[in-house]
């Protein structure tokens, strides 16, 4: 059993930047593929960023590219999610969840067994 703890959300002003951490407990985390998602109010829960277990290919939905940074580091059982340039349509509840697939598409929401409870990212114009 894989437990996830996110942290790091808050108010921020639109422009502005947070780190989101993701600390998992349990199973190995260096053999987890690990993406954020995020739901907004109203809205159903999207694919935000992922990195995959062997720190390859970096994957980013279209509207953060550029602006989210995924990253992991094994050694503390973490990963993040550096958010810069933060618009107002970035306003959401942020989930990091984890994957022991292989050969899947790591933005496909059903391939994540485990999952925090999120945390929220409120952006202010």
């Amino acid at each position: 059993q894989v437990q996830l703890v996110e942290s790091g959300g808050g108010l921020v002003q639109a422009g502005g930047s947070l780190r989101l951490s993701c600390v998992a407990s349990g199973g190995v985390f260096s053999t987890y593929s690990i993406g954020w998602f995020r739901q907004a109010t109203g809205k159903e829960r999207e694919f935000v960023a992922a990195v995959p277990w062997s720190g390859g290919n970096l994957y980013y939905a279209d509207s953060v590219k550029g602006r989210f940074t995924i990253s992991r580091d094994n050694a503390k059982n973490t990963a993040y999610l550096h958010m810069n340039s933060l618009k107002r349509e970035d306003t959401a509840v942020y989930y990091c969840a984890t994957s022991g697939r292989t050969g899947w598409d790591i933005i496909a929401e059903w391939g994540y067994s485990y999952w925090g409870q999120g945390t929220q990212v409120t952006v202010s114009s």
